[in-house]
């Protein structure tokens, strides 16, 4: 039997609609372990969206600490009615700055359902970055629900007409987006929010981006969904 630590729950309430970001420090007690494993996985390009690669990962963890998760699912996020995992990756971010394509140098949403919840499981600390949030300045949005999409899209072209391209590289402030809040990774932190918020990763340093598990910025993603 896995002895855990005990662990730190914080809630907090982002920008003006405040959307719900959850923050559990100590999840397993054991990040050497996961970061072992994302060191041995095989990795492979992720596609348009992600900005590095990825490797499948086991979430069977999670039940480490299932009593936690169901309670921050049903009282944080309203999902009540059970809840599944439809991705789990390690993830490293190792695109340079010049490599990135437009989508990827402006904050994203993963999706606008009110019911899948995004976790990021930290395993490097706080030189890593971290997670931060947004809102987009010509329409105030802060999360992307569908009643949202059409207008954010054409919002979107309007910014691309008037300030031009995205600058090459990682999404920061600026006159298209407002940061409204933000995580900073820790060693073994896992943070979830709704995939309708706009957030991106933040990256302190990308000239020591590596696509090498041991040297790079090694995360363990995760989509849940439920109802």
């Amino acid at each position: 039997m896995i002895n855990l630590p005990e662990a730190r729950v914080t809630v907090q309430a982002i920008g003006h609609e405040r959307e719900p970001v959850v923050i559990i420090d100590n999840f397993t007690g054991q990040p050497e372990r996961l970061r072992a494993m994302g060191e041995g996985a095989h990795y492979y390009p992720a596609g348009v969206d992600y900005p590095g690669r990825r490797a499948p990962a086991d979430p069977s963890y999670l039940d480490l600490r299932r009593d936690l998760m169901m309670q921050v699912m049903a009282r944080v996020f309203g999902l009540t009615r059970g809840v599944q995992c439809e991705v789990a990756a390690f993830s490293i971010v190792s695109l340079a700055p010049g490599q990135l394509s437009p989508r990827q140098r402006i904050p994203h949403h993963d999706h606008s359902d009110a019911g899948r919840v995004a976790i990021m499981h930290y395993l490097d600390g706080p030189e890593s970055g971290g997670t931060a949030f947004y809102r987009h300045r010509r329409t105030g949005f802060e999360a992307i629900t569908p009643d949202r999409e059409a207008a954010y899209a054409a919002a979107l072209e309007e910014d691309e007409r008037e300030f031009g391209p995205p600058p090459a590289g990682y999404p920061t402030q600026s006159e298209r987006f407002e940061q409204i809040g933000a995580v900073e990774a820790r060693v073994d932190r896992l943070a979830l929010y709704r995939g309708r918020q706009l957030h991106s990763g933040i990256i302190p340093d990308p000239q020591a981006l590596s696509e090498d598990p041991a040297k790079g910025r090694l995360t363990v993603n995760m989509f849940l969904f439920g109802s």
